[in-house]
């Protein structure tokens, strides 16, 4: 079977011990997590999971089942790549000379649309939303030009 990257949505009540039972749903299975992140969800007491994991068919459907069988899960299913939209986050901090020596680093914030969130005497955080082929060209324009850390959701 092929393997393909699928996102698992899983709406819960906000209990203690939910998150070390779905995760050792997957851990018992030998699937490694490419990303996982819980926060309130639009309804009220309501909480949601968000998991990324790369499996076939036939694991994702038991997956999706095993995490609904939880008590404190309400519901959960799946999505592929191709019916989602993905836009991340990323902050990008770039030495401060660089800002005010470099013209072209100030042209590549203008072009790529992002913006500057702080500036202090060391250093400057860039922040773009986007998609991840945009995060990435960003992070290519930059790292030669003082970058120092970079992070993305």
């Amino acid at each position: 079977m092929e393997l393909k990257k699928y996102t698992i949505s899983v709406y819960s009540e906000n209990n203690v011990g939910l998150l070390n039972r779905i995760s050792a749903i997957f851990l018992k299975r030998h699937i490694n997590l490419d990303s996982f992140s819980s926060s309130e969800s639009e309804i009220k007491d309501v909480y949601r999971f968000v998991i990324v994991v790369k499996v076939d068919i036939n694991k994702i459907n038991n997956l999706v089942k095993q995490i609904e069988k939880q008590v404190d899960v309400i519901k959960a299913f799946y999505h592929t790549d191709e019916e989602t939209i993905f836009q991340e986050s990323a902050l990008y901090k770039v030495k401060s000379n660089s800002l005010f020596e470099e013209r072209k680093i100030q042209n590549i914030i203008k072009q790529s649309q992002a913006n500057i969130v702080t500036v202090s005497p060391k250093f400057f955080v860039i922040e773009l939303t986007g998609f991840r082929e945009e995060t990435e060209k960003l992070y290519n324009d930059l790292k030669p030009l003082g970058l120092l850390q970079f992070v993305r959701s």
